[in-house]
């Protein structure tokens, strides 16, 4: 049971005799007249159990993007119903002009587009529907709730992308400079061609040049088919808000970044998300693979508040290939955790494969340091300071150790890690 508008409205009607009359009887005989018309109100209101609802969600999107869900109303009863229905979502679905009023006949339905604009990434689940449903006067309402799952997915935004296409171009066009290059690691033999000035003379083939009466020198090219592993870290590290979005956000847009441009280049790409377990494994990813399927496997995973284990994932990173690869680990720049847990495990990786580090940068230390006026701003300032000298000391020991390391902000990580991609990638030592 629920009480409308009208019936207050009728209760301050009842007020006025006992304003003109303020006694024990007369309060007692409009209590008992509102009680008396709002029971009746209530039965001639129609029941709520005739109905059957459906709920049809609209396509997944990404994130930033609009969508809709379709609710339908269906009156199997013989009465009309008349009905103030309401379409409730998960905050983070965003939806817009949910609640409406419908006058539902006998055997027909009814159905209404909500507008859903959300907010956050993942699966996004319908709350319950609530209904009241009124008679032609409209004093008191038979109301439920009940559960219509449905439910939408909403994709990483990949703003990323954009840089797609130029780290591409770029690729190609190392191919085309590397092809005057000397053999060695990380290239192949790409073709034959007639000798120009400048060019060196080591890489002259002499069989070759008998045969066609001129000067010939082989080219090679970067190698392909080779393995990059990319470790997602969704622990509690990466829960951290960094920017406008979390820190394992960042790390989704540079490891599809990432995985577009090796597979693009035509290396197999193999992905994990991961903390105290795998949570996601996904790959290999070849040349033809669409990220498409990359980015619905990582949508419903969110950073749980747990000690990322990485034994187990240097475990999981040794079983995806017995083969020389580059591991790329996006995860949080944190001195204890890189100290404690993932420095023991390093020399066992380094002794197999290349190994990169790409984390987060607050952009907000940067900005804590140029503010200096008071004494709070000068402390704030120096605390601000000490964390970035411990992220460049912790780059340096790293890379010590032969480990590559990239630190950037959230909207500069995926560009400097493909760039990374694409020196390892020119200087032959992928």
């Amino acid at each position: 049971m629920a009480l409308t508008w009208r019936f207050l409205v009728l209760t301050a009607i009842a007020a006025v005799p006992i304003a003109l009359r303020p006694e024990g009887t007369t309060f007692l005989v409009m209590l008992g007249v509102l009680a008396i018309i709002g029971l009746l109100d209530w039965l001639a209101a129609p029941g709520i159990r005739a109905l059957g609802f459906q709920r049809t969600p609209g396509p997944r999107i990404r994130l930033g993007e609009d969508t809709h869900a379709v609710l339908t109303v269906t009156n199997s009863g013989r009465r009309r119903r008349r009905l103030l229905v309401r379409d409730a979502w998960a905050p983070t679905a965003g939806a817009q002009d949910n609640r409406f009023r419908a006058t539902v006949r006998s055997g027909s339905s009814h159905e209404r587009t909500t507008v859903l604009r959300p907010t956050r990434r993942g699966m996004l689940r319908a709350d319950r529907i609530t209904i009241r449903s009124t008679s032609w006067i409209g004093l008191v309402a038979r109301q439920r709730s009940v559960d219509v799952p449905a439910t939408i997915t909403v994709l990483p935004p990949f703003h990323s992308r954009r840089h797609l296409p130029s780290k591409l171009r770029r690729l190609r066009e190392l191919e085309g400079r590397t092809a005057v290059m000397l053999k060695g690691a990380g290239t192949e033999f790409d073709s034959l061609r007639e000798y120009v000035r400048g060019d060196d003379v080591r890489s002259i083939d002499w069989r070759a040049t008998a045969r066609a009466q001129e000067v010939m020198v082989r080219t090679y090219r970067p190698e392909r088919d080779r393995r990059v592993i990319i470790v997602l870290d969704s622990s509690r590290l990466s829960a951290r808000y960094v920017g406008t979005g979390t820190a394992f956000d960042a790390a989704i847009e540079s490891g599809l970044l990432l995985a577009g441009l090796a597979a693009g280049a035509g290396d197999r790409v193999d992905v994990l998300v991961a903390d105290a377990r795998v949570r996601a494994r996904v790959g290999p990813l070849g040349r033809m693979a669409s990220l498409d399927h990359l980015m619905h496997r990582i949508t419903p995973i969110a950073p749980e508040l747990l000690e990322a284990d990485w034994e187990t994932i240097v475990s999981a990173v040794m079983g995806v290939t017995s083969h020389r690869a580059l591991v790329v680990f996006v995860t949080a720049l944190d001195p204890a955790t890189i100290a404690e847990d993932l420095l023991p495990a390093l020399p066992v990786l380094t002794r197999r494969h290349m190994v990169a580090i790409a984390s987060v940068a607050d952009p907000v230390l940067h900005d804590m340091t140029s503010a200096r006026h008071t004494t709070e701003q000068v402390y704030t300032a120096a605390a601000a300071e000490r964390e970035l000298m411990e992220s460049r000391s912790l780059i340096h020991g790293l890379a010590g150790l032969g480990v590559h390391s990239v630190h950037e902000a959230p909207d500069d990580l995926p560009p400097a890690l493909a760039d990374l991609y694409i020196m390892l990638k020119s200087s032959g030592r992928l």
